[in-house]
């Protein structure tokens, strides 16, 4: 099956959901002109990591953020993986991805489970606690936010719950490690035999510079496209996932694991 996926490569601006809104929504124009169907938004889209303003700006239950990309995925047609807003539920925060498909139905919600410690993010943020697997444009996949990454066994542990053929990233990830946002994104694509679609933003806030370098990589690791690592783009790429299904069936690593090993 070849779908058409769109990456939003874009600076956000630290607080403002409404501008950053609007910066999405430009994207979404962009992207239905391309007749894609998919659309992939950076962590934290919404607000960036205005932690200390989480009291007045974050979203309750969720509710401003799918409605806000329901609208746009019917007005254009579009299936989106929303990126993380940061959301209120109960008396905690969290870092939030919504799913949604192309009639505006969600499809998936999940809290980020590992939280970043050099951006205070646990000072601030409740970790998630489920995994994150759904169809979305009749493609079974799966999705998590950059520090997840790093933590191979999470990552398998959804992988693995079937045939999952696309892996979708969303981060707020630095420039001075984005030589590691590469490396550790080729090596989830390859150990576990999927694609990757990986949205990074760009630009800054007071203690930090994004690297971008959004990625689209196939299951044998190897970069199909790739954003470069300072300027926003609208990153459109088709992928075949026939090509993921000819991977697994070479090298039969689901088949071959010991899970009693490992616990």
């Amino acid at each position: 099956m070849k779908l058409k996926i769109a990456i939003a490569q874009m600076a956000i601006a630290l607080g403002q959901p409404e501008v950053n809104q609007a910066t999405v929504k430009k994207y979404a124009q962009q992207a239905a002109a391309a007749e894609v169907d998919v659309l992939v938004l950076p962590e934290m889209w919404s607000t960036g990591y205005a932690f200390e303003q989480l009291t007045t700006i974050a979203d309750q239950g969720g509710a401003r953020s799918q409605g806000f990309l329901s609208e746009i995925a019917r007005q254009y047609q579009l299936n989106i993986v929303g990126g993380s807003v940061a959301t209120q539920q109960g008396t905690s925060y969290y870092n939030t991805m919504y799913v949604v498909d192309d009639q505006g139905q969600r499809v998936s919600s999940y809290h980020k489970a590992h939280l970043f410690g050099l951006m205070a993010e646990e000072q601030y943020l409740a970790a998630g606690e489920q995994i994150n697997t759904f169809t979305l444009a009749g493609v079974p996949a799966a999705g998590v936010i950059c520090y997840d990454i790093r933590f191979p066994e999470w990552l398998r542990t959804m992988m693995a719950q079937g045939p999952q053929q696309i892996l979708y990233v969303v981060a707020e990830w630095p420039i001075q490690r984005i030589a590691q946002w590469q490396i550790l994104l080729q090596a989830r694509a390859i150990e576990n035999q999927t694609f990757v679609v990986a949205a990074n933003r760009v630009g800054h806030d007071a203690n930090n510079q994004f690297g971008g370098r959004s990625l689209v990589i196939d299951p044998l690791g190897q970069i199909i496209q790739q954003a470069d690592d300072n300027n926003e783009a609208l990153l459109v790429v088709t992928i075949d996932t026939a090509d993921e299904q000819a991977v697994r069936g070479q090298i039969p690593v689901f088949h071959d694991r010991r899970p009693a090993l490992y616990d």
